[in-house]
């Protein structure tokens, strides 16, 4: 086999990222490029999918003339991208409206519709591991059928992100096993839950061809190779959604092994033999590696919610040429603060939440705040507000499917934070592993899925030793006392305020829509 190098594409929420990799895992190159995000209505989230592909060719051409990276030298070319997207398309490929990405939750009615269906969402729960919202692919389709049947009848295939880059790569309309699986896949018989897409009212034809995640696609095309600067050709490797891919670059890929991901969101997951329904916010969709599952809750506010706050509160801090990096100072100052923040406690539901509660209606909120609480206080409480949550989906794990983990390797560009790591691990009780290039990890998982689909592994526990720790984090026995009751006390936050926030939040979206 001649080539050295992976191109693997971190599609993300704000841009992606091009890093060359070679089958060790080691980074030779990265390169960025932004798009944007547009939200036309409340609760609306869509890009634009040539923006998807324009991001690919600039960053794969700049990652070559940066690296000195030959095209002769690329093994392969694959994706992780960000999952639960929509993109409808002609029989000549060709977008028929923006994408709606997985941010998007205009679909809550069609999703109480579908629930409906099968008698309510309790038994819809009790099938599919957790009800719908209006975030999920389902929906979000027969939102189409309805409000836009144009679309919908004119479409030849529904892909996701994933799916359309794939398309532009090689000509070829298809969704690997890991996306497919937030969609409708029987994951024991790997087809497309057809009976159901039947029953709710969507076309099953509308749905592309399967795929394994080490499969290849195909070859780059004429004008995909052209547009890239890579040889015509060159291998396209199907890859995984950015979970999965996530799970192989921790390298927690052994059975029950788990990761954490702080990103803009962020998700405790597990990678296991055994095909459970999924239940309580934690979903069970298809790993990477064809013989697994992954367990995974989804919690839609991580990394953002620090973000809000260095946006909100350290805004001059930011203009300060001086300061070269406001997080590291928002680090620093999170160390002046007491573990507890002064009995103050964050919820970190910005968007609504996924896991460890399903709920589009829930906002954040600061408790028990007072006057003698000063701008630190809130920041530290913003970090152990996302640590409580983290802390409520390990119990889900632990009590619903018996996954008890003492380690969890945490990637993301949130793992590069010392302090959160530490507050993580006093929070939850957990050792906290981190990982070289924590940020790239969802890349180098997606160039570590392509090597085994190239042969270089034979499968995937043999990628285990490839990833190495460079830091870990053992809970402080002392802060124990304080945070078991501050959890306590979060978790009571939301069962005292559920119904305040959906009385206020339903009257709001309602006054918005109109």
């Amino acid at each position: 086999m001649t080539g050295k190098y992976i191109i693997a594409h971190d599609v993300g929420t704000g841009g992606n990222k091009a890093v060359l990799v070679d089958p060790q895992g080691h980074i030779h190159g990265s390169a960025f490029e932004p798009y944007e995000v547009t939200y036309p209505r409340p609760d609306w989230a869509e890009q634009e999918p040539e923006d998807w592909w324009r991001a690919i060719t600039r960053s794969t051409q700049r990652l070559l003339a940066e690296s000195g990276a030959q095209p002769g030298e690329i093994l392969c070319v694959t994706y992780s991208t960000q999952m639960l997207g929509v993109v409808p398309v002609s029989a000549e490929g060709k977008p028929l409206r923006p994408g709606i990405i997985w941010l998007d939750a205009r679909a809550q009615k069609q999703a109480e519709q579908i629930m409906r269906r099968f008698l309510g969402p309790g038994i819809f729960a009790a099938l599919a591991g957790a009800p719908l919202s209006g975030k999920d692919v389902m929906p979000k389709i027969l939102w189409l059928k309805q409000n836009e049947p144009q679309v919908y009848n004119r479409t030849a295939k529904f892909l996701d992100v994933s799916g359309y880059l794939l398309y532009r790569s090689t000509g070829q309309m298809v969704a690997d096993w890991t996306a497919a699986s937030v969609v409708g896949l029987d994951l024991k018989k790997k087809q497309w839950l057809t009976w159901l897409f039947n029953y709710i009212g969507l076309a099953p034809e509308k749905f592309p061809l399967l795929v394994k995640s080490t499969d290849r696609v195909g070859g780059l095309t004429a004008q995909a190779a052209s547009a890239c600067g890579l040889l015509k050709g060159t291998p396209v490797i199907a890859g995984a959604g950015d979970a999965p891919a996530a799970a192989v670059g921790s390298g927690a890929v052994g059975e029950g092994e788990g990761h954490i991901y702080l990103g803009t969101s962020g998700w405790v997951a597990v990678v296991t033999e055994r095909l459970v329904t999924g239940k309580h916010g934690v979903a069970s969709i298809h790993s990477a590696d064809p013989g697994k599952a992954f367990l995974i809750a989804e919690t839609e506010t991580a990394g953002a919610c620090l973000q809000w706050i260095a946006d909100q509160f350290y805004r001059e801090e930011q203009k300060d040429p001086a300061v070269e990096n406001v997080f590291a100072l928002m680090d620093h100052d999170v160390e002046t603060i007491e573990p507890g923040s002064g009995y103050l406690i964050f919820t970190p539901w910005m968007y609504g939440e996924r896991a460890p509660i399903a709920d589009t209606f829930v906002r954040s909120t600061f408790f028990n705040l007072s006057a003698d609480h000063h701008r630190e206080h809130l920041l530290r409480a913003v970090y152990e507000g996302v640590a409580y949550n983290l802390r409520w989906i390990m119990e889900v794990m632990e009590r619903s499917f018996g996954h008890h983990q003492e380690v969890f390797r945490v990637i993301g560009g949130g793992a590069r934070g010392a302090p959160w790591m530490q507050i993580i691990a006093d929070v939850t009780g957990k050792r906290i592993e981190t990982v070289p290039n924590p940020q790239e990890a969802v890349a180098v998982g997606a160039a570590l899925v392509a090597a085994v689909g190239l042969g270089i592994y034979p499968d995937f526990a043999a990628l285990k030793d490839v990833i190495e720790v460079t830091h870990a984090f053992e809970p402080r026995p002392g802060h124990a006392q304080v945070y078991d009751c501050l959890f306590s006390a979060y978790k009571k936050i939301y069962r005292s305020l559920k119904a305040v926030y959906r009385e206020v939040n339903k009257e709001r979206f309602s006054r918005e829509v109109t």
